[in-house]
């Protein structure tokens, strides 16, 4: 995940920070889960811009250059009240199951810290399908995105025209 530094920070402001964080993918439009800890940096950051932006690369493991990758743009929603959080048993078995180690710091009221559930909603997908002038490269259409949850399609079917 990658968020900017506020504009008040004594010395990063408007600065990026990326760092490993979890999710899991847990709704059919392709929005994913975040546990949201108030005390983490990408918190912090998110929670100072007003649309609350944020992006998360995904690529494979480990990292190569002739595989591919893909940076989703979005914005966090955050739920505070854990009974406001759509579908949030769903939600929670979801993440657990993706990160197991997570149940350590769940929201509700024995965690260590304050914890959330978190949406985050992409608006902008950038795809870079490996290296060189063979592969793909560019913004995927939000629709194709979304759509490919409902119905998987073989990679070889996507036809995509810059």
């Amino acid at each position: 995940m990658a968020t900017v530094y506020p504009d008040d920070h004594p010395t990063l402001s408007g600065e990026p920070f990326p760092l490993q964080e979890y999710y899991a993918s847990c709704h059919v439009n392709g929005s994913l889960t975040l546990l949201f800890m108030p005390i983490s940096r990408h918190s912090q950051n998110i929670l100072s811009r007003p649309n609350h932006a944020a992006s998360i690369s995904i690529s494979s493991s480990p990292p190569d250059a002739s595989r591919a990758r893909v940076a989703l743009i979005g914005n966090v929603t955050v739920f505070r009240n854990v009974r406001d959080t759509p579908d949030v048993d769903q939600i929670q078995a979801c993440y657990l199951e993706k990160h197991p180690d997570a149940h350590r710091w769940l929201p509700g009221p024995k965690e260590p810290h304050v914890a959330y559930w978190a949406r985050f909603d992409l608006h902008t997908i950038y795809y870079v399908g490996g290296f060189g002038s063979e592969h793909y490269i560019g913004y995927i259409p939000l629709e194709l995105y979304e759509g490919a949850a409902e119905s998987p399609v073989v990679p070889s079917q996507i036809v995509l025209r810059t």
